[in-house]
């Protein structure tokens, strides 16, 4: 299942077209039948009973998580697995009970240690040492990092960039796998930003999931490609706060829910598919720590 979910990153060298651009989503109900259905003082029977929650997400990363100006609710396949996850606590995924808090990498174990979001859905890679601050369950996607590089360039991997700056957003794991493969990592505040200094010359590729990256060249698309094999494999997981470890267990069991009854692929045919990723298998989830 990891082999065929590292297609994503593979297949987004094909990338073309508007990902993610339908700003709507999936009409994904709201479960109604949480009375009982959660233990008292569990974290799930406090959301379900408030029917209220905060959930943490890209705003400026297309076919994962994006808002534009004029968007009510935030689009991608990270907001559609969090729609999965909000509608099993009886709350409906559109409503006025979703607070979307925009959160960048810099700042998402922060949030979720002060309790400022419950839940964590912003390309948000599993590793050791976060797991050692915050709770991190899944994965609901296996990627792989690569290269945008601009459409004339000459780049083709990132042993053409020895001693070149590389950029990334702060506080992500690219940037230590940027210089792990002899480049320099410059890290900026957000995914548009470092873009952009992709565009204008100031470095020459940007390296984060290949997936991430092949919704900027779609969105860019004549100015900018992924190029590259992976050097990376990325677990794409849900964050929760390390003092709520029940939330473990009931995510896993939502997460393999959506892989059996078909909604995990309905999300991502809707928001990476127009990307030319072909839909991969779900990655299994880990066992709760």
């Amino acid at each position: 299942m990891a082999a065929a979910a590292l297609m994503v990153a593979g297949s987004a060298l094909a990338a073309c077209g508007d990902a993610g651009s339908d700003s709507e989503g999936r009409d994904v109900e709201a479960e109604s039948d949480c009375d009982g259905k959660f233990d008292d003082g569990t974290r799930m029977a406090e959301l379900a009973d408030a029917g209220e929650i905060n959930v943490g997400v890209k705003y400026d990363q297309p076919g994962l998580g994006f808002k534009g100006a004029t968007d009510d609710v935030p689009a991608g396949f990270d907001i559609e697995i969090a729609k999965i996850l909000v509608a099993d606590l009886c709350i409906d995924p559109t409503g006025d009970g979703v607070n979307w808090v925009e959160t960048i990498s810099d700042n998402r174990e922060p949030f979720l240690e002060e309790g400022k979001v419950d839940l964590v859905l912003a390309s948000y890679s599993i590793t050791d040492d976060r797991r050692k601050v915050v709770g991190q369950t899944g994965p609901y996607m296996i990627t792989g990092q690569q290269l945008l590089v601009p459409a004339d360039s000459d780049v083709e991997s990132i042993e053409d960039l020895q001693g070149e700056q590389v950029c990334s957003v702060t506080g992500s794991t690219s940037i230590d796998r940027i210089n792990e493969k002899g480049a320099k990592g410059v890290g900026f505040d957000s995914y548009s930003e470092c873009v952009q200094k992709v565009l204008d010359g100031t470095v020459k590729a940007m390296s984060t999931d290949g997936s991430i990256l092949a919704g900027f060249a779609a969105q860019n698309e004549g100015e900018l490609k992924v190029v590259g094999d992976a050097f990376s494999e990325e677990l794409i997981g849900v964050g929760y706060s390390k003092d709520l470890p029940e939330m473990c267990e009931w995510i896993n069991g939502v997460l393999e829910d959506s892989y059996d009854d078909g909604a995990w692929a309905d999300a991502f045919e809707l928001t990476l598919g127009p990307s030319g990723v072909e839909t991969p298998d779900p990655p299994a989830v880990e066992p709760c720590q």
